[in-house]
């Protein structure tokens, strides 16, 4: 008798369901970010004199083609939202492709799950082919909300995007999801843990953003976008110019690494990698004297990823932040759509003030990183072998926090210097303990991320990532679109980057920083109580 066809794609329905949830909140947020940029556009730019305005200071400068992309027709609602949305939601899908990616395949790996899966009737290749079907999921769930969406916004008169080029649009903004979870797929069977495989695919994001941002920011480079991911998608120009021929590239690279994936899985074993795990390599026993460097140890390598991340990207904005200054200060609309924003500096510093948003959000990653990292201990039954010993829980908690802690201000202090220095190679006037002072004040939104993940770590534990990971995304959304389209400010509040001033702008609100730290110390506290009240829990 034939096995129906539910238990012979059983793995790929767990996988599919698994990330159609994770794609949920991505679905909003794509959704809100599309229609808010065009129907704040059509709101805030009514005249043809303020249209020409707006494509004389962004139609043509390379600073802010090297942040966002190459601007096309943006003297149109259509060609605006298509500008904005590739040069942000591209990065932010291409970031959520390679941890769905990696945790639905090594991350179930990791966890002991994988293996039950096989000991039914399926093989190591098999099973790995239904989890990468399965990821599509997540990216189908995000354009198909997003084309509804966009093309209900598209509806309105005064923004007049039709069905077909919504479609085309959502699909464009979700194809960078695609490609990097198809990588990160591949890394999972590279790499002997999660975490090694996602910082490698996040590699493989930043290698693409980099060579993006320098095929826009020179004319003579254009040519660069063909040996970028992220490149391929802002050719499709989906709405201004469709070009279907870009799709080539991408659906050859999203094929060939899930079949890349799917063959090395069927050549190794089970919990072992293609690349070799220093974990087996001679004992090394550095840092090994109490919990504080174990902890240190065991979290370095995914650290120093984090600070050369958050320093690049710093670089590079200190880099442009002259180029993108003049512009602003040249244009009298442009000054007033930033100020809705905060900021009301003037030249560099105002371009450093609105950009250190990005930066401020990659801190805040670095935290909830943490904090994931210290979960993660708990689920994979790696800490219970710790605190069987002479280690109190107390101490465990609280080393956590506070490398945590210093993680996040040692990573400020990396971005005001990187960025001082890109500045200061373009002469653009800003002295470099302004910039640190800027720097260091991008820890706040951090520390009380760290504190918000603390306190899940106590009560909530199995929530941790979508709680941390959530709120991060859920501020710089608010951040990022809340000024434009004049959301409410009780809503505004909601945002922790909301409290933050755009420092270099504005001198830092350190009275405000100071009421953020003490709110992320708070959970930190009221965490390790939870912590030390309940039993610990896997995965």
């Amino acid at each position: 008798m034939a096995e129906p066809l539910g238990a012979r794609a059983v793995v790929l329905r767990l996988t599919a369901r698994r990330a159609g949830r994770s794609a949920g909140v991505w679905a909003y947020a794509f959704s809100l970010f599309v229609g808010s940029s065009a129907l704040g556009y059509a709101a805030t730019y009514k005249t043809a004199a303020q249209r020409r305005q707006l494509v004389t200071t962004f139609g043509n400068n390379a600073g802010v083609d090297a942040l966002i992309g190459r601007a096309h027709d943006i003297s149109t609602v259509a060609g605006f939202t298509e500008w904005r949305s590739l040069g942000i939601l591209s990065l932010v899908g291409a970031i959520w492709g390679v941890l769905l990616g990696t945790r639905l395949l090594r991350g179930e790996e990791d966890a002991g799950r994988f293996e039950l899966v096989l000991v039914g009737r399926t093989s190591r290749g098999g099973a790995t082919a239904q989890a990468v079907a399965g990821l599509a999921a997540g990216p189908l769930v995000v354009f198909v909300v997003t084309a509804v969406a966009t093309a209900v916004v598209g509806h309105d008169s005064s923004v007049a995007i039709g069905a077909g080029t919504a479609t085309f649009l959502a699909l464009a903004l979700v194809v960078s999801a695609v490609m990097f979870a198809a990588l990160g797929a591949l890394t999972s069977q590279l790499c002997p843990t999660r975490r090694r495989a996602a910082a490698y695919g996040g590699a493989a994001v930043g290698i693409s953003f980099v060579i993006r941002m320098v095929a826009d920011a020179d004319p003579h480079l254009g040519w660069l976008r063909w040996a970028s991911p992220l490149g391929w998608v802002e050719q499709l120009r989906p709405v201004t110019a469709p070009d279907g021929w870009a799709l080539a590239p991408v659906a050859l690279l999203s094929l060939a690494a899930a079949g890349l994936a799917v063959a090395l899985a069927s050549r190794r074993d089970l919990g072992a990698s293609i690349l070799p795990d220093r974990t087996a390599a001679a004992a090394r026993t550095g840092l090994l004297g109490g919990p504080a460097g174990l902890v240190v140890r065991l979290g370095r390598s995914g650290v120093a990823a984090w600070a050369l991340a958050v320093g690049g990207l710093a670089l590079i904005v200190g880099f442009i932040a002259k180029a993108g200054g003049s512009a602003i200060t040249d244009s009298p609309a442009a000054r007033r759509a930033f100020a809705r924003l905060g900021d009301t500096g003037t030249g560099t510093r105002l371009f450093l003030g609105l950009t250190f948003l990005l930066v401020a959000a990659l801190l805040s990653l670095v935290a909830a990183g943490q904090i994931s990292a210290a979960r993660s201990s708990e689920s994979d039954g790696l800490l219970e072998h710790l605190l069987v010993r002479s280690t109190r829980r107390s101490t465990w908690f609280l080393v956590v926090a506070a490398l945590g802690v210093a993680v996040v201000l040692t990573c400020g202090l990396v971005a005001g210097t990187a960025a001082w220095l890109g500045q200061a190679s373009q002469h653009g006037g800003v002295p470099y303990g302004v910039m640190v002072n800027a720097g260091l004040s991008l820890a706040a939104p951090g520390i009380f991320v760290l504190g918000l993940g603390a306190l899940a770590l106590g009560v909530l534990p199995r929530g941790v990532d979508f709680i941390t990971y959530g709120f991060v995304g859920w501020s710089f959304l608010l951040e990022f679109i809340g000024g434009i389209i004049g959301l409410n400010h009780w809503i505004l509040d909601t945002s922790v980057f909301h409290q933050l001033a755009t420092a270099p702008a504005v001198s830092p609100d350190w009275a405000t920083n100071g009421v953020v730290m003490g709110l992320g110390a708070l959970g930190i506290a009221l965490g390790m109580l939870g912590f030390l009240r309940r039993d610990l829990r896997g995965a």
